[in-house]
């Protein structure tokens, strides 16, 4: 079942489609969030969607799309999207794109086009959680000063590519290096690794590391989700440049996002990472922060 919303009404299936010259179609420009809703005894619960939301505002104001978004209005629609769809697992995609062309040229006011789609969410087998994933290193690499990088927009299709090519090599998710050779994270996801103790994460845009530093990593909820779990448990993280020495010798690998959660990587390509199973750390992780 398909739920979707267009600019704050729920529309039928063959009536949800945007305007042929949206901007989104045309040229790629927009943003989207990603959120997982799920129905419980005190009705549905969009997770983290403040956080997801406050991601996509401070996006549409660096990238020039919005200065003017209502966070309380797209929080409204997502959750009515989310209530709407009756299902127990959501998987709730909220799109704002630059909306009509001709408007974004200046001739006339600006309205993005705010798109929500509820659909059930995909359910991953147990295996992948209790035995661990392989990943393989994808081709493309992420320019760090590509202004772009680093944001949710709509431009996803190269990293779908190498999603499609890692999953036709029997891999869970691709590794993306940077333009320098540095471990950028997943197609989809962001990366931890363990090595003494410590959690070794590549810097995210605008976040962490010297702000002279471009950095073409998305600054994950999920991920923001680790930090915090690591900052109570008193966790050391370094926040740097990542190499794939840095990932093949850890003790422990995982990737973050907010579909699975987190993931244990147990090989990249054909080298196995430490004894081959999750580690203690990487298990504590989806403990806490499973859903």
């Amino acid at each position: 079942m398909t739920t979707i919303m267009i600019n704050g009404e729920v529309v039928e299936g063959d009536a949800g489609r945007v305007g042929a010259l949206d901007a989104g179609l045309q040229h790629a420009v927009g943003l989207f969030e990603t959120m997982l809703a799920t129905r419980g005894d005190g009705g549905v619960e969009v997770h983290d969607v403040r956080a997801h939301l406050a991601r996509l505002d401070r996006s549409a104001r660096e990238l020039k799309l919005s200065e003017s978004l209502s966070l309380e209005a797209l929080e409204r629609d997502v959750r009515a999207c989310a209530a709407a769809s009756g299902l127990e697992r959501a998987r709730v995609r909220l799109t704002v794109t630059g909306g009509d062309l001709n408007l974004l040229r200046g001739e006339g006011g600006h309205a993005p086009t705010v798109l929500v789609v509820a659909q059930a969410a995909p359910a991953y087998p147990a295996e992948m959680f209790d035995r661990g994933v392989r990943v393989t290193v994808a081709d493309a690499r992420a320019n760090p000063l590509n202004p772009l990088e680093g944001h949710k927009t709509l431009s996803y299709w190269w990293r779908l590519r190498e999603l499609q090519g890692a999953a036709s090599k029997g891999a869970a998710e691709g590794l993306v290096l940077s333009i320098t050779n540095h471990v950028v994270g997943g197609c989809v996801s962001n990366l931890f690794a363990v090595r003494g103790g410590r959690l070794i994460t590549p810097v995210a845009r605008g976040q962490e590391g010297p702000a002279s530093i471009p950095s073409p990593v998305l600054p994950g909820i999920t991920r923001g989700r680790v930090l915090v779990e690591a900052e109570g448990r008193g966790i050391p993280v370094e926040h740097r440049m990542v190499s794939i020495e840095d990932v093949l010798g850890a003790e422990e690998v995982f990737l973050t996002n907010s579909s699975w959660g987190v993931l244990p990587v147990v090989a990249v390509e054909g080298a196995v990472i430490a004894s081959g199973k999750p580690g203690t750390m990487t298990r504590h992780m989806i403990d806490q922060l499973g859903r």
